[in-house]
């Protein structure tokens, strides 16, 4: 209990409220829209893969060209963070709630299902960047102390604790969307209830560049092309940023694997009458509550050896475990069950210490480059530029897979025979466990090279 004794501190608390908000809807969304546009709206497999090929290249772009937008406008809506939360929030509350409410009564391959697919997808992410964009770039802009941020860390932690139970509590309202009706109601009291959490952070949060960069867009033109090219090629040339870009693409393949696959591998691999409705819905809900409190509990290790080590170790031990439970084999039901949910707690706790590293990454820049205010948008933004489309290639590539054994055929409710599905069952399978096997071993390899090391003893930007 010490761990969530949390004195009250207004930039912490008011920063934090934006991830309570985002994080329940985002656990939502990113949990339930795959197996809704293909079990419920029953959408085809190529209007599902190009709605993700749209989503990837908007997905890449939009974040660059908010981080531009929020860096460098003489609008207070986006040059100040704090004002594009507050105006952002309702409209990306707004296109949260596009997924859950179908355009008519959808049928087998219907093509409304494809182009609500893709405006849901665009819609969602690109409120969600504008907003998340301007609080990330709080992060870095609210203190430069480490110790600071990592009280920021450990409020956001707490927030995002509360917020991802939304997954837990969405499954027992509505036994797993079984219950449209009551999901649907469930999901438009999360909006609410978001949208009022950033509005506070709009309100109550500030940045301590705020000041500088209203008199800085008072005094002087937008940026030319050339310049925004010349800071984005010194952000790219950056060996630390790119080996953290590396890491971070294949960190949000596999996050994107486990959140959008993790219902539909537990259904088909694990028994009902091993594991029953509520038990699976226990086994969601922590797949999203207990990352929140592993970083938590990891507070005095990332004062004592720092998040470089502990981001290292837990590759490691994610491909360790997936190769034991290869070993083990897919009988073994309830080591399955507890493989899966380890994995998507340790894969969204790695996530949530990201922020770290490109906040030093951002320290790094204003300090070679001697600018008067840091290029935080820029950074998060050039950063998602390269690893947003795995939220994209994730999807596509596991169902494509699995519609190679029948999987389409069998959630559109027609009988294959029994062995074909042994071999979708054991696609499954391997895919539960060469994924996360060679990726976080891809991980290990990408991230034991960078340099930023010691930022949790030599707190010397503060100095």
């Amino acid at each position: 209990m010490k761990v969530l004794r949390l004195n009250t501190h207004p930039a912490s608390v008011a920063y934090s409220m934006t991830t309570l908000g985002s994080s329940m809807m985002n656990s939502i969304f990113s949990f339930y829209y795959v197996k809704l546009f293909l079990n419920k709206y029953n959408i085809s497999e190529g209007a599902f893969h190009k709605s993700q090929v749209v989503y990837l290249i908007w997905n890449a772009l939009n974040d660059p060209l908010f981080g531009y937008l929020q860096d460098n406008s003489r609008i207070s809506c986006c040059s100040q963070r704090r004002i594009s939360i507050l105006y952002g929030a309702p409209f990306y509350c707004l296109a949260f709630l596009l997924a859950w409410f179908p355009w008519r009564s959808y049928e087998a391959g219907d093509w409304l299902s494809g182009l609500h697919l893709v405006i849901t997808l665009c819609a969602f992410d690109g409120l969600l960047t504008f907003v998340l964009l301007a609080q990330c770039a709080l992060f870095a802009e609210i203190s430069e102390n480490h110790q600071n941020r990592l009280r920021l860390i450990k409020y956001s932690q707490v927030a995002s604790l509360v917020g991802s139970s939304s997954v837990l509590f969405c499954g027992l309202v509505s036994d797993n969307m079984d219950n449209f009706f009551s999901f649907q109601v469930f999901c438009v009291l999360v909006a609410l209830l978001g949208c009022a959490c950033m509005v506070y952070t709009g309100l109550h949060s500030q940045s301590r560049f705020d000041v500088k960069v209203t008199e800085a867009n008072s005094q002087q033109p937008p940026l030319s092309l050339a310049a925004v090219a010349t800071m984005t090629r010194q952000i790219l040339t950056n060996r630390d940023f790119l080996l953290f870009v590396i890491m971070n693409f294949f960190q949000v393949f596999l996050l994107a694997f486990f959140n959008n696959f993790a219902m539909i591998f537990a259904d088909h691999l694990i028994p009902a009458d091993v594991l029953p409705s509520l038990a699976k819905s226990l086994m969601y809900g922590a797949g999203f509550i207990c990352p929140q409190l592993l970083v938590l509990c990891s507070q005095n290790l990332l004062h004592v050896i720092g998040y470089y080590r502990i981001i290292l170790i837990t590759f490691a031990v994610e491909a360790g475990g997936a190769a034991a439970m290869l070993l083990l084999g897919s009988g073994q039901y309830y080591c399955l069950a507890v493989f899966i949910t380890v994995n998507m707690i340790l894969v969204q706790a790695a996530f949530s210490l990201f922020n770290l590293p490109l906040a030093d990454l951002i320290d790094s820049d204003l300090q070679k480059y001697k600018r008067s205010s840091p290029l935080s948008s820029m950074v998060f933004g050039t950063n998602a530029l390269f690893t947003k489309p795995a939220q994209s290639l994730a999807p596509m590539l596991v169902v494509s897979i699995l519609n190679q054994y029948g999987y389409e055929e069998l959630k559109d409710g027609n009988v294959i025979d029994q062995s074909a599905l042994d071999a979708l069952r054991s696609t499954m399978f391997y895919l539960v466990c060469l994924v996360p096997l060679f990726i976080t071993a891809l991980q290990f390899l990408c991230w034991k090279p960078f340099s930023i090391r010691d930022s949790h003893t030599i707190d010397s930007k503060s100095l």
